[in-house]
């Protein structure tokens, strides 16, 4: 059994990540904005620096160490970059870059005796994808921050990695799977031809925070039914 601490847990990821680490016997350390879709067990605006550095605190406290942190928090807007506002850009990078380089700077100030961090990337920042600027710069920038602090902590044992799902069904991205049309559509672009589903994507997340994966850091691990690597033949 292990502990681990999961920030924005209310996501639909975050949700899935929290039932499979809790099946598999582990304790969680649960944060959310507010109440309104889980009762976390800390309520927390993951872009303050000093309140992410309180959960850590609080979660330590709470179950005697932090084994793994996982940051599930992010946005989603897709927008060519002439028709995004300066607010829509700053929100973007807040939800995502920033959250995740808080739950880095934490783990690396209390996680000493080593561990795991897995952020949320996307396919995205592997791969092309028109109107989707903004949250292409800020998930590359994750993959940027997570390779970083890999070398970094890597003598203390705290290996950081990152999940990079293709369009996953939650209630985030209902706005592109709720019609027939472009759900199809979506679903044509990724070689499996189906969605992701927040399971796999926790799937993936539960497997690199698990210590019996200890010699794994620095990489992204893509979960994207292919969306980033493989274009299949074309339908007749």
């Amino acid at each position: 059994m292990a502990n681990f601490l999961v920030i924005a847990a209310s996501s639909g990821i975050g949700q899935a990540t929290v039932r499979q680490l809790e099946m598999a016997r582990h304790r969680v350390f649960t944060t959310a904005r507010d109440g309104s879709k889980i009762t976390p067990d800390m309520v927390l605006d993951a872009t303050d620096f000093d309140g992410v550095d309180a959960a850590f605190t609080q979660a330590i406290h709470t179950m005697g160490s932090v084994d793994g942190a996982v940051n599930c928090a992010g946005s989603l807007l897709l927008k060519s970059a002439h028709l995004t506002s300066q607010m829509q850009y700053d929100s973007v990078i807040a939800a995502s870059l920033t959250t995740a380089f808080a739950v880095t700077r934490a783990a690396g100030k209390h996680m000493g005796a080593g561990g795991s961090v897995v952020l949320i990337s996307s396919a995205a920042a592997m791969e092309g994808l028109a109107n989707h600027e903004a949250i292409a710069a800020a998930k590359a920038g994750i993959i940027g921050l997570m390779r970083s602090a890999a070398a970094t902590y890597a003598p203390v044992n705290l290996r950081f990695n990152a999940v990079a799902p293709g369009l996953t069904e939650t209630p985030l991205t209902t706005s592109l799977t709720g019609s027939d049309t472009a759900r199809k559509f979506s679903e044509s672009m990724h070689a499996l031809g189906r969605l992701g589903t927040a399971d796999d994507i926790a799937r993936a997340i539960v497997f690199l925070l698990d210590p019996a994966n200890s010699w794994i850091t620095g990489q992204v691990l893509a979960v994207d039914g292919g969306l980033s690597r493989v274009r299949p033949k074309l339908k007749a």
